[in-house]
């Protein structure tokens, strides 16, 4: 069965991007090597500070538009319930942690 993820990534100055994928290793570094063109290469959003799995595509993407309807304030209280520092969780998924440190 397959997993997805809705999750969310960070600039240095906290700009979020809420996105879904099936493969979350691969989207990071799409991510963080600007594969990705656009809004996330634009601002340089390259941090996993938040993500949740599910297995229902359905619901995974209803999840995400969920959030992406929450205010920037709601969607920071979600990340600091689980992540205060605002870390990368790259770590978590086997990958290093952006170049440039911590999405502070």
């Amino acid at each position: 069965m397959t997993t997805y993820f809705v999750y969310i990534v960070a600039s240095l100055a906290r700009v979020l991007y809420v996105g879904v994928t099936s493969d979350l290793p691969r989207r990071i570094v799409e991510h963080r090597t600007g594969a990705i063109a656009g809004f996330t290469q634009r601002y340089r959003v390259n941090r996993l500070v938040y993500y949740e799995a599910g297995e229902n595509i359905r619901s995974v993407i209803e999840r995400e538009k969920q959030l992406k309807g929450w205010t920037r304030r709601r969607k920071a209280e979600l990340i600091e319930a689980q992540n205060p520092g605002w870390e990368d969780l790259a770590v978590h998924i086997g990958l290093p942690v952006a170049e440039d440190g911590q999405a502070r």
